[in-house]
């Protein structure tokens, strides 16, 4: 079931994350499930939700292999990590991020470090990579950026301590949630509403309108099986057609990705729900 903890501890997203749901938790809260023993969020991202539920079981997927990489070392080696982290924000200037940005290598918990790093301090904190799979987003235009911070990251870890953290593709998620005890959210790269919104770069794994119908099936079969299924997704004609079976319900939010300023603003999203 959902736990209450005080406002002032809540664990809540280390990353900055395109998509991120932080914003619009205050409008899910009344269709998330009463009752529950295991959650799974299959496209993990920042995790706002998890962070906000703080399930006392969870299984943590993405398909995004450093990322996985960094929810792991904060949950196994978060004061190392912080070290980095330190280094890092004593370092930074605009010559540096682009040192740091061109050499991925190292051990995990400096690949961690360096995806924290490069995340608090690039453009938007917008996390894409090109077609080789590097991380590829200009340096952002901040005087001082949060690099290292301490406090969010210790009580990040602590949520995550009792969380299996895996790589994977979303369809695994068939060989784990069985029944009306677990709970699954989807937050899947959003379908499109025009061809310029067009953005699943968070990997070089591409999520197009196949893979859409593929989620859809599995969504269907957990359904079946009385899982609790939860997802997000555009507000658009394919995506209420492909979910009118079950329970769609209509969210207010605001698009801040955009390469003209002009187009960010009030838009709206769908959540579905099986129950």
């Amino acid at each position: 079931m959902v736990s209450q903890i005080p406002k002032e501890t809540c664990p809540r997203p280390f990353l900055k994350w395109a998509g991120g749901k932080g914003r619009l938790i205050t409008q899910y809260i009344d269709y998330f499930p009463k009752h529950y023993k295991t959650y799974y969020e299959p496209f993990l991202g920042g995790g706002a939700i998890f962070f906000y539920l703080h399930p006392p079981a969870a299984r943590l997927t993405d398909i995004n292999a450093e990322l996985i990489t960094t929810y792991r070392c904060v949950r196994d080696h978060v004061e190392e990590l912080i070290s980095l982290l330190q280094a890092h924000q004593n370092k930074h200037n605009k010559d540096y991020y682009y040192d740091v940005r061109a050499y991925p290598e190292g051990n995990d918990i400096e690949k961690a470090a360096r995806l924290i790093y490069l995340n608090k301090t690039c453009f938007n904190g917008l996390y894409r990579v090109n077609s080789q799979g590097k991380f590829n987003v200009p340096v952002g235009r901040y005087k001082n950026p949060s690099i290292c911070a301490e406090n969010i990251l210790r009580t990040a870890s602590a949520a995550l301590s009792t969380s299996e953290i895996e790589q994977a593709d979303f369809t695994n998620i068939l060989n784990y949630a069985q029944s009306g005890d677990d709970f699954v959210y989807f937050d899947p790269p959003y379908y499109p509403l025009s061809e310029t919104s067009y953005f699943t770069a968070y990997s070089s794994y591409s999520f197009g309108e196949n893979k859409q119908l593929q989620l859809r099936d599995i969504f269907a079969e957990l359904a079946q099986r009385g899982v609790k299924v939860m997802l997000s997704n555009s507000d658009c004609e394919f995506i209420r057609k492909l979910y009118s079976d079950f329970n769609i319900h209509t969210i207010s939010a605001t698009r801040s990705i955009n390469s003209n300023a002009k187009k960010r603003g009030k838009i709206t999203e769908v959540l579905v729900t099986s129950y």
